[in-house]
């Protein structure tokens, strides 16, 4: 495995990769570090189905709304490394903040402006899909998702990129920017992993005390019982369900919970409303915050 910090050098070896074997296929999978299984699954899956697997490390300053959580972000590189090295993956790009973005850039985050150069002179409208839940709760958090993720995506031009479901709304959010963005890209969405206990991996786990991880157990176990009762159920009874059930949890938090469009994400009032639906949860268990949702239907 070959490590990178350079965007230069990673896309020189790039070419040279694709100069040497003609056809050749790079799977691209983006991370912000403190890998875990479920990351690791999305490096086996790009293996079987692409010749060249590139993952990055980099944990983005425009994606985060409160710098307290960007301080304490989990930043574990040597044990990443020691994983993707691992799985098989071929190569790792792991840039400084000042490689990817310019000072400009970091001012416009620094005052609070959105930055859309990113678009590249293009117009891009996220519509309700950005404006709901996480949307709702992290203002900008999703332009800067979508910032950095062309930004890499154009320094690796890879020819799929894959992504966890534990992001549903990330994930529909990356979709539609490269579809307007008219990125030559095609997503890949991979089932989420989850621990034992049935908590959604995140690298955000990390901070969790044994209690809190004991305690999380109630999420996915809600979940799972709304799934369980959506035919006995109105959507408005579900969500009350749900609610009264994860306050049972004094270490809880909650942020939200949805049942939405698996497709534009609008809440939902009726399953006729859809011929999909998913059911999302946001929430903080102690001083951590988590996310996770199951597909309905």
């Amino acid at each position: 495995m070959i490590i990178f910090n350079s965007k230069f050098r990673l896309k020189t070896y790039l070419e040279s990769v694709r100069n040497q074997a003609g056809k050749c296929e790079i799977g691209f999978i983006p991370t912000m570090g403190a890998l875990h299984s479920g990351h690791i699954s999305l490096i086996n899956t790009a293996k079987v189905q692409c010749d060249i697997v590139v993952c990055s490390i980099f944990v983005n300053p425009t994606q985060f709304n409160d710098p307290g959580d960007l301080t304490n972000y989990p930043r574990t590189i040597e044990n990443d490394c020691k994983m993707l090295e691992k799985a098989g993956c071929d190569a790792v790009f792991i840039p400084e903040v000042s490689e990817m973005y310019t000072s400009h850039e970091l001012e416009l985050k620094k005052q609070g402006i959105e930055d859309k150069s990113w678009t590249e002179g293009k117009t891009v409208d996220f519509g309700i899909i950005g404006t709901v839940m996480e949307g709702a709760y992290r203002p900008g958090h999703f332009n800067g998702v979508a910032q950095v993720v062309s930004k890499l995506f154009r320094i690796v031009e890879p020819d799929k990129a894959y992504f966890g479901q534990k992001d549903f709304q990330q994930l529909a959010i990356i979709k539609s920017m490269v579809k307007q963005l008219e990125i030559p890209v095609e997503i890949i969405s991979c089932p989420l992993v989850r621990e034992p206990n049935g908590l959604a991996m995140s690298s955000r786990n990390e901070r969790l005390t044994s209690l809190e991880r004991e305690r999380a157990a109630i999420i996915s176990k809600t979940l799972f019982q709304v799934k369980a009762l959506q035919k006995e159920k109105s959507i408005s009874e579900l969500k009350s369900f749900a609610e009264a059930q994860l306050k049972t949890e004094p270490l809880i938090e909650l942020e939200y919970f949805e049942i939405s469009n698996a497709e534009t994400l609008e809440p939902l009032t009726d399953y006729s409303q859809a011929t999909g639906a998913v059911a999302c949860v946001a929430l903080k268990l102690g001083k951590v915050r988590l996310i996770d949702n199951v597909v309905l239907y």
